[in-house]
């Protein structure tokens, strides 16, 4: 509020307070950028533009665009906290059992990958996959769309279950159950998932703490309500 007044004021001070308050704003939106450059691009939340923000752009047009990535900044905070809360979710439909996720894991051999791609060093991808649709008296432990991807996604990238190909195989696995529950795509026939969110998700799991899981999970989840 005190920004939009701030604006507003046709005076000395006004123009003063305008000067000083595109100033901050300008440094806030690059050196924040720059202090997180690598959660951003895992993230793939917040665009790059904000980082190169030209001197001649207008005030008006620097809080335009704060304002339009609010969520982002919003979202990107929590994660630094460590709160992010999980969205409400849609229900799922249709489980994958761990024959068809083998099934697409051959379908990833084209040639050139090592003999090891796919090799499974125990039962924990198996374990895995039928974790994320166990149920407890009647009812899925997880019970939407969301939350079942995001776990599927999680357990297959943090067991490490593979010899080679853990990442890629999690995130066809990942694709490969929102396919099935017809998630993969919007209505107007765009990814739901781009490629550069599905790379930054999967390596963000990959490197993050076990104490982080909730938050993992919950971004994922963002991630597939903002589709």
């Amino acid at each position: 509020m005190v920004l939009s007044v701030g604006y507003r004021v046709k005076s000395a001070r006004g123009v003063e307070f305008r000067r000083w308050a595109t100033d901050v704003l300008r440094s806030y939106v690059v050196a924040g950028h720059a202090e997180n450059e690598r959660r951003l691009e895992q993230l793939g939340l917040v665009a790059k533009i904000m980082a190169r923000v030209p001197e001649s752009l207008e005030s008006r047009q620097i809080l335009d665009i704060v304002q339009s990535y609010a969520g982002a900044l919003d979202l990107l905070d929590d994660y630094d906290h460590l709160c992010v809360a999980a969205p409400e979710g849609t229900p799922s439909t249709r489980e994958i059992t761990y024959e068809e996720c083998r099934e697409v894991i051959e379908s990833l051999r084209f040639g050139r990958e090592s003999s090891l791609f796919g090799v499974e060093k125990d039962e924990s991808f198996k374990g895995a996959v039928g974790n994320v649709f166990q149920s407890f008296g009647g009812r899925d432990l997880y019970p939407t769309l969301e939350e079942k991807a995001a776990h599927l996604l999680y357990f297959v990238v943090k067991d490490h279950s593979f010899l080679d190909g853990n990442k890629r195989i999690a995130a066809a696995v990942f694709l490969y159950f929102l396919d099935r529950n017809r998630a993969l795509f919007t209505p107007a026939g765009e990814k739901a998932i781009d490629d550069s969110a599905l790379v930054a998700m999967t390596i963000l799991i990959a490197e993050s703490k076990p104490e982080e899981k909730d938050v993992m999970v919950a971004l994922v989840m963002h991630f597939l309500k903002r589709a």
